[in-house]
């Protein structure tokens, strides 16, 4: 868990692989409007950036290096934020595909989810009567019929090519407690060291639940697990649960992630204009609540990463 001195590390994913154009016109899909919300979430108070690629030409979730490399290189020169780039692209993304980017960036970061598992929001299709791109109702209603894979062999091999090979540190995505044995699993085979960072996730169909009593079962389970100064805790709430969630988890002393990857909106009923008036909320939370906001230099320190000029790009 946190130190009770540590200051809180604000997040951000950016655009992520499930939403897509028609559900809302501020997702950012070019690698201009990706560069830009990135930019500004930075200057919001978003300490860690995670950046997942999408085809300009029609907001597919892709994993081609070219598209990363016209955005990313572009938020490092303007921000300091740690560049956390995503591992799992999608779900219809081979493993091959999704290392593309992250071995050739070779960045300070990236997320890898702790399992396999079904991930879903199909539902969300029965909602939609026009969309505007031909490829998202398949791609959304799909989902029923798709896994997301990460096996036991699949996170090795991403640990040692990224993490021994990359001096990559990761954003390790826990979506049961399941997914936190699996961790402790490749700590105790000696291919994990601390300090961990584990991004706690809630209201994914497929995954654990939003209740507020999850929350507490996977802060105590990775108590037990590792140690309350072994890792660092961190909340992402999906949809509507976002704030509630964050909120929660900071009080107990956890990280909080916010973006448009994660909720689409600001409130109820209103879509969030932008990633950073998610990361201007959940800060004014934070600072309410008498919690100091964590700088890119403090985040580093927390979580020992390699440094922004040990990257490939």
């Amino acid at each position: 868990m946190a130190s009770p001195t540590d200051k809180v590390i604000i997040s951000c994913a950016v655009t992520g692989s499930v939403h897509t154009p028609t559900m809302s016109p501020h997702l950012a899909l070019t690698p201009e409007q990706i560069a830009e919300q990135a930019i500004e979430a930075a200057q919001a108070g978003a300490a860690i950036l995670h950046l997942h690629a999408r085809d300009p030409a029609d907001g597919r979730p892709t994993a081609d290096p070219k598209v990363f490399d016209a955005f990313v290189p572009r938020i490092k020169a303007a921000t300091d934020a740690v560049i956390n780039i995503t591992t799992g692209g999608s779900t219809r993304m081979t493993l091959e595909e999704r290392l593309a980017y992250p071995l050739q960036a070779q960045p300070e970061m990236c997320s890898l989810n702790m399992g396999s598992m079904n991930f879903s929001i199909h539902p969300v299709a029965r909602k939609v009567s026009q969309w505007q791109h031909a490829w998202e109702k398949p791609y959304v209603e799909g989902m029923e019929d798709t896994i997301f894979r990460n096996t036991f062999r699949d996170i090795k091999l991403i640990l040692d090519r990224l993490g021994q090979g990359c001096g990559t540190r990761f954003e390790f995505e826990c979506y049961d407690v399941g997914h936190l044995y699996n961790l402790a699993h490749f700590v105790d085979e000696g291919l994990v060291e601390g300090p961990l960072f584990i991004q706690s996730i809630f209201g994914i169909l497929g995954g654990l639940g939003p209740d507020p009593e999850n929350l507490v079962v996977m802060k105590s389970t990775a108590d037990r697990l590792f140690g309350r100064g072994g890792y660092r805790f961190s909340v992402l709430g999906a949809g509507r649960h976002q704030m509630p969630l964050l909120t929660m988890g900071a009080v107990l002393g956890g990280h909080v992630r916010v973006g448009l990857e994660d909720s689409l909106y600001l409130g109820k009923g209103q879509l969030a204009r932008s990633c950073a008036e998610q990361v201007r909320k959940i800060r004014r939370i934070l600072e309410e609540l008498s919690l100091d906001v964590a700088t890119p230099a403090e985040a580093r320190a927390m979580l020992g990463l390699k440094g922004a000029d040990a990257v490939g790009f």
